[in-house]
């Protein structure tokens, strides 16, 4: 049961953290990673150094036969915005060719050249305007993308997507593309397209919303792709695309869409290391400073453009510093480097003084790993690059999952979950990290939520031989009850909200929420022990912990409580 993936425009693999993340049926087979800007190629360095060299290739991927890459399940990529008009019909092959040097062709060109072996799903992400752009026919590069998709046999929805919507510690807008050849799995289980949007598809399971009033947009994507280039929505100030939808045989419903979230959110205060692990260079001086102030303030400059017209530019001002209590702004490419900046996150410590980010924390607001990017060949303004060109894992995690299940009709398992350290592996010769022994030690991320004292809470006793899984920090957890058989049947699941597990001899001291609860068996993570009796299984996600461990009396079984969640913390304080 596993998903082959080829990652294009890999980045320091982001789409593969997400997908890992969400399950160990998703198998990296190929990946290509070049920057065409720079001899230095940091993005592949940091990429090799995580998951290794086999299948990895660091050359222009206009450059790479079609039969060297393998055949696979699952495309994806975050390939670059550009202008994806149509140049040319080429005469001798009938195909279409797109402006020189854009990447949006490549995938076209891969997916075209595969026939039937092309993959029977795709993974798309992009940035948020590509569903509006350009600016002089709007929403033509989006339909010639899903004019593309629908000739080569796709069914396609799309969501734009803000990861601070739901509960990610950074606003970062990205349009995510997912597609499903229509003799597929997935493609099979489409029967209505107004339900799949709304409520059954792969997106709005992954990403609730509701439809925001008067927005639908029903049309047909008419044409060769040559005429889409040259004729889609010409004349017109709007893009009739929305930002949720989904085409089917080039027919388009979309709308508008609103996030519905009411789970645990990250801020950018939760990302922060404390400032004693903050390197001194990352500090802001007090003469730099009111350099730093003028770039975030508002201001009014007199110019001169290059034909001698005098105009005024103006901007207005910006938080300074960046609020801790919210969600980040969104990260550029421009993050790194201390030249004072408009653009780049300024934080207050509690000490008083104003700092940089450090690239650790530029990795937490993209849900990495913490030093994902550290290489000893790649310095801190190159990681900060990275992280500005990276999408956020999480979405990439949440979307994987409920392909997953759309495909398989499971739920899925992941022994990598996306925090998951990666050891550093050799890359060229053996020693390269052989004098890198120090770590920078940090603080956990932390999260905003509010407990409610009047929700169930289950106490869950934890065997000796899985004691330490449970007290090794990592903030998200899965727990495994006894067989279903001798599972007490008062519980009520459907009122299960939080989890504490039960250390023996101690008591409970951790709180989980309970993301999901479903029914494995042990054998999901250790095939070794063929153990497959069915179990009621938690998914896990860590909020806080007790001052000291409380001991509390088991009492269905020994091995459970079923409670209310005031009167273990309002005991406690």
């Amino acid at each position: 049961m596993n998903i082959r993936v080829v990652e294009l425009f890999a980045g320091v693999g982001g789409f593969r953290i997400g997908l890992e993340g969400a399950s160990d049926a998703y198998q990296t087979v190929w990946n290509s990673q070049w920057e065409p800007s720079t001899k230095h190629q940091d993005a592949s360095l940091a990429y090799r150094a995580r998951f290794g060299s086999v299948g990895h290739s660091n050359k222009d991927i206009c450059t790479v036969p079609t039969n060297e890459i393998p055949d696979h399940d699952l495309l994806v990529g975050g390939f670059p915005c550009q202008d994806y008009s149509v140049a040319a019909t080429l005469s001798r092959s009938g195909g279409i060719e797109g402006k020189k040097g854009v990447l949006w062709w490549q995938i076209y060109r891969i997916l075209e050249e595969k026939g039937g072996n092309r993959p029977n799903y795709i993974f798309l992400e992009n940035v948020d305007r590509i569903i509006n752009s350009p600016a002089t026919q709007r929403g033509r590069d989006f339909a010639i993308i899903l004019a593309s998709l629908s000739d080569l046999g796709y069914i396609v929805e799309w969501r734009v997507i803000n990861a601070a919507d739901y509960g990610m510690p950074q606003r970062r807008r990205r349009t995510y593309i997912v597609g499903y050849r229509k003799d597929s799995v997935v493609a099979n289980q489409i029967e209505d397209a107004n339900n799949w949007l709304f409520y059954d598809g792969v997106m709005a399971k992954s990403f609730p919303f509701v439809q925001k009033k008067t927005t639908i947009s029903q049309f047909e994507i008419e044409g060769t792709i040559k005429e889409v280039s040259d004729n889609f929505n010409k004349g017109k100030k709007d893009s009739p695309f929305g930002t949720a939808g989904i085409m089917i045989d080039r027919n388009i419903l979309s709308v508008d869409s609103t996030a519905v979230y009411d789970g645990p959110i990250q801020t950018l205060g939760d990302i922060l290391v404390d400032e004693e692990f903050v390197p001194e260079e990352f500090y802001i001086s007090d003469e730099e400073l009111p350099k730093w102030q003028y770039e975030k303030g508002a201001k009014k400059i007199n110019r001169v453009s290059k034909e001698g017209y005098e105009y005024v530019f103006s901007e207005g001002g910006m938080a300074f510093p960046d609020y801790l209590d919210k969600p980040s702004r969104t990260m550029i490419t421009g993050e790194g480097g201390a030249a004072p900046s408009r653009f780049k996150h300024v934080v207050q410590t509690p000490s008083g003084r104003y700092r940089r980010l450090i690239p650790i924390e530029l990795e937490r607001l993209n849900m990495f790993p913490d030093n994902h990017t550290y290489h000893p060949e790649v310095s801190d303004g190159r990681r900060a690059f990275l992280m500005g060109n990276a999408l956020v894992c999480g979405v990439v995690e949440v979307v994987g999952k409920s392909l997953y299940r759309a495909i398989f009709g499971e739920e899925p398992v992941s022994s990598n979950p996306i925090y998951t350290k990666r050891d550093k592996q050799p890359i060229f010769k053996f020693d390269l990290f052989a004098e890198e022994h120090v770590n920078l030690v940090v603080n956990a991320p932390k999260k905003t939520y509010t407990l409610d004292p009047t929700k169930h809470l289950l106490v869950g006793l934890v065997k000796l031989d899985n004691q330490d899984y449970f007290l090794d920090g990592a903030p998200t957890k899965v727990y495994y009850t006894g067989k279903t058989k001798s599972f007490p049947s008062t519980i009520a699941l459907n009122k299960l909200y939080y989890f504490m597990p039960y250390i023996k001899g101690k008591g409970v001291k951790d709180l989980y929420l309970i993301r999901v609860a479903r029914i494995g068996s042990k054998a999901e993570i250790n095939k070794a022990s063929h153990d497959t009796d069915p179990r009621l299984v938690f998914e896990l996600e860590y909020l806080e912990s007790l001052p000291d461990y409380k001991p509390i009396k088991l009492n269905i079984f020994n091995s459970f409580r079923d409670t209310l969640l005031g009167s273990v913390i309002e005991t406690s304080e």
